[in-house]
């Protein structure tokens, strides 16, 4: 796949960032009872920045829990013959907790709604919000993102690439065809 063009910078998502922690804290008016979720692989940085970023802003730290979906997959068997899945150590309470679900793509919904079965699984948060760096559209589920960093209209054959210091080396957003 070739890239087709840069959809933000490095400051581009630092400003993403920041505006929706400070959207997170409005609508929750605050940050009581919080607690991030990254979903792997990609949602874990952009959990960890916006935990950074409301550190920055409130002198609060709120817990960033890594979720690992892949046995929540309805594609499990299409896409991996042998997953390997790490343990989902949420070593969190999320009982009655508001649980930011993050991750760095919303596309289909398919992923979200996996992270859904796999949260409840551990407990029963009071109630769950999304944050996304980009929405892409073509939902198949009825799944719509809280916070958004940037919609980002696509044809089904394009592909988002996120890229993270802390997984790519890089920090853009691309779109490849």
């Amino acid at each position: 796949m070739n890239t087709k063009a840069l959809i933000m910078n490095e400051k581009a998502i630092q400003r993403a960032i920041t505006r929706i922690a400070n959207e997170i804290i409005e609508k929750n008016k605050g940050t009581n009872d919080l607690i991030f979720v990254g979903i792997k692989t990609r949602g874990v940085p952009f959990a960890e920045r916006l935990s950074s970023k409301i550190f920055e802003i409130e002198g609060i730290k709120l817990s960033v829990v890594v979720l690992d979906i892949t046995f929540y997959r309805d594609d499990l068997t299409k896409i991996y013959k042998d997953p390997i899945v790490k343990n989902n150590s949420i070593d969190v309470d999320i009982d009655n907790k508001t649980i930011i679900l993050c991750d760095d793509v919303i596309f289909t919904g398919r992923t979200v709604r996996a992270a859904l079965d796999a949260l409840i699984d551990k407990g029963r948060p009071k109630r769950v919000q999304l944050a996304v760096l980009i929405d892409r559209g073509h939902r198949e589920f009825p799944i719509r993102p809280d916070y958004v960093g940037k919609n980002v209209p696509t044809k089904k054959s394009e592909v988002i690439s996120v890229q993270f210091k802390e997984t790519d080396k890089l920090e853009q957003v691309i779109i490849k065809e």
